[in-house]
């Protein structure tokens, strides 16, 4: 027979077991009385890219420096650190690598089977996150189905499908069909936290954290064929100031804004692609998630920036934090809120972020958690069986270690390829333009911004479906514009802006390289020649523009390969907003060079055309500098380039220097 008191234990036990909280423990409650205080830690991760794997799909070997699975350790160690955490996540998650593109592109995932990433993602646990703009490459169809969302698109089916056990939430992309935002703009997520009531002793309580997620407005540009006519785009500040009176009325104790986005003070627009600056700006928001740059926040690059706090990361006053990408860091906030007229606030002068590394020394890598590989074994293999698919030969290298430098190689496979596949098409479609002269543009993606080992490298001999994914590195389609030799000249200029304005008159070293994206410095061939002088403004740089040994003229028709992204603006390409697009290709430019190479059987140097431009001669009195992947300088001289180099860095990457005086 029980004893009244026990009996009473007992159902406390059970009340508190049907509630969710464990017995033994406090039930949550809100009365926390003023003077407490409550230590939270905000831990995000962003732009990891399905790099789920510390894993080179491209070299065939494990590789330490990158991966979720080594994140998913930091995660563990800052909850055992942190008495109470949140976890979010920024965006670009489902795309970006081989694994990626199989379960999106070669077979991909039905209904019933969770995306790779967000399986051990949901082995981790998450309390929210947004979409970036690579989340949209695959089409709202899939990108529908793997976050079991139901958008009320032209063209998606509402259906129920295995998607993350976490909310995905973001207030700026609408239906055309409805104007209703096709997630979840905001949401309201529960947590119980342990907090210091003001006598020093502790009491749990639930914290209502108010979520609002945000994409870059460009994606209407970057992703025509998959947005144009179904969705509309705002701008961040407009939609947190349509949304934010929303999530302040449920009354939550804090708010989190979820940006897929960096930091630009130049004036806003609706379009700005980095927002994050303005959105700190908003009322209400107490915390800022960054993503989008492939940078660290905080951290050097924001030193100057104007009301941001670099050290401590501040943005105008708000906490904020942009942990890295392809699964090399995992960021921080640890923020302090104290209880005040019986609602919490920030304490700012307590709170700071951290990024952390998963590699905090050179060859110091946290272990992989050992509970990620198994959850995508079985995708991970097929994917290395895939590409390692034969699909032809190479009688030469192919790289991009010195691809700014003027090593074409890897970039003139991919011209070829392109050039051939539109004139086949064009040929078809419009026969009345067969003698105007085809171009190709393309640029290097693996410039070494990734590390050491993020360079495109074919050595001579077989090639598969992997090299070709090393050659072609995003999923984009084939597209082609008409222009002129007016708007060829304004094009490669603004690829020209990857370059310093180096000064001969320097005795001190100089670099050559700015921060203009390699993903931007678009290279042509197919007949054409030119010289990059980088004494010169930009603007001004491009000289001896010649097609087929004869001077471009400003009104000389031109029609140019390149990928949608490109055709349809993405870059700010002078010119490139869509009007001018005359092939829309259902085709991927990788599956263009894959099929190209298939047909040649082995690659030849006169298969591809020679390299199309050199840097104009310019004598330096100090040295012209650049960094690549160490141990390099024989690829430099087997290319005939001028090239050597200075010094080792000792993480992989080295110091060189050009030549300009020589071609």
């Amino acid at each position: 027979m029980f004893k009244p008191l026990a009996l009473a234990t007992l159902s406390a036990a059970l009340l508190a077991a049907c509630a969710g909280t464990p017995a033994g423990k406090p039930a949550a409650t809100t009365g926390v009385k003023d003077g407490a205080t409550l230590d939270l830690a905000i831990l995000e991760t962003t732009d990891v890219h399905s790099n789920i794997l510390s894993y080179d799909y491209y070299k065939q070997k494990d590789d330490p420096t990158f991966g979720y699975e080594r994140v998913a350790t930091l995660i563990r160690q800052a909850r055992k650190e942190f008495p109470n955490t949140v976890l979010f996540d920024s965006g670009d998650t489902i795309q970006g690598s081989v694994l990626a593109d199989y379960q999106a592109l070669v077979k991909p995932v039905g209904c019933d089977t969770e995306l790779g990433i967000y399986k051990a993602m949901d082995a981790v646990g998450y309390d929210g996150g947004t979409a970036g703009n690579h989340e949209f490459n695959y089409g709202l169809s899939f990108l529908a189905q793997v976050t079991n969302t139901a958008m009320n698109v032209d063209g998606v089916s509402p259906r129920q499908c295995a998607g993350p056990k976490f909310p995905l939430v973001l207030s700026n992309v609408y239906s055309a069909r409805d104007g209703k935002p096709i997630f979840k703009p905001w949401t309201i997520v529960e947590k119980t936290v342990t907090a210091t009531g003001p006598d020093g002793k502790p009491v749990t309580t639930t914290l209502r954290i108010g979520i609002i997620g945000f994409t870059p407005p460009p994606i209407l540009d970057w992703d025509k064929r998959n947005l144009a006519g179904k969705v509309t785009v705002d701008g961040v500040v407009e939609a947190a100031n349509k949304y934010m009176p929303e999530v302040q009325a449920q009354h939550p104790d804090l708010v989190v804004a979820i940006l897929h986005g960096g930091l630009n003070t130049a004036p806003y627009t609706p379009q700005m692609e980095n927002g994050g600056w303005y959105l700190a700006g908003v009322p209400g928001i107490d915390a800022l998630l960054l993503g989008h740059s492939h940078t660290e926040f905080p951290g050097p690059r924001y030193a100057d920036m104007k009301d941001v706090d670099a050290k401590r990361g501040l943005v105008r006053g708000v906490p904020a934090v942009m942990g890295g990408f392809f699964g090399k860091d995992l960021g921080v906030i640890d923020m302090t809120l104290k209880r005040e007229a019986g609602r919490w606030v920030v304490d700012k002068d307590k709170s700071h972020s951290q990024v952390r590394p998963i590699c905090p020394k050179k060859n110091e890598c946290v272990a992989p958690d050992p509970a990620i590989a198994p959850i995508v074994r079985d995708a991970h293999e097929a994917a290395i069986a895939y590409v390692n698919t034969p699909i032809g030969a190479t009688d030469h290298p192919l790289s991009s270690y010195f691809a700014d430098e003027g090593n074409m190689s890897a970039l003139a496979v991919v011209n070829a390829a392109q050039i051939d596949y539109a004139r086949d098409e064009l040929g078809r479609t419009h026969p009345e333009w067969k003698d105007v002269p085809v171009l190709s543009a393309a640029s290097a993606f693996r410039t070494g911004f990734g590390g050491p080992d993020d360079f495109t490298d074919v050595p001579a001999g077989p090639m598969t479906i992997r090299n070709a994914a090393d050659l072609y590195f995003y999923p984009n389609t084939l597209a082609a514009v008409k222009t002129d030799g007016a708007g060829v000249k304004a094009w490669l200029e603004k690829s020209a802006t990857r370059f310093n304005r180096i000064d001969p008159a320097k005795e001190g070293e100089q670099a050559l390289i700015g921060s203009f994206p390699g993903y931007n410095f678009d290279q042509m061939q197919g007949g054409i020649s030119y010289t990059i002088d980088i004494s010169k403004p930009e603007g001004e740089r491009i000289a001896n523009l010649r097609y087929k040994g004869k001077p471009v003229k400003p009104g000389q028709p031109f029609i140019v390969v390149t990928n949608n992204y490109r055709a349809s603006g993405g870059g700010g390409f002078p010119g490139m907003d869509d009007a001018n697009i005359v092939l829309s290709a259902p085709d991927g430019n990788r599956e263009v060079v894959i099929h190209w190479v298939e047909a040649k059987k082995t690659l030849t140097r006169k298969d591809v055309d020679k390299r199309s431009w050199t840097f104009a001669p310019l004598k330096t009195k100090g040295a012209v500098t650049f960094i690549s992947a160490s141990g390099k300088e024989d690829v430099a001289k087997s290319l005939g380039l001028p090239i050597r180099q200075l010094r080792d860095n000792g993480d992989g990457t080295a110091v060189y220097s050009i030549d300009l005086s020589k071609r």
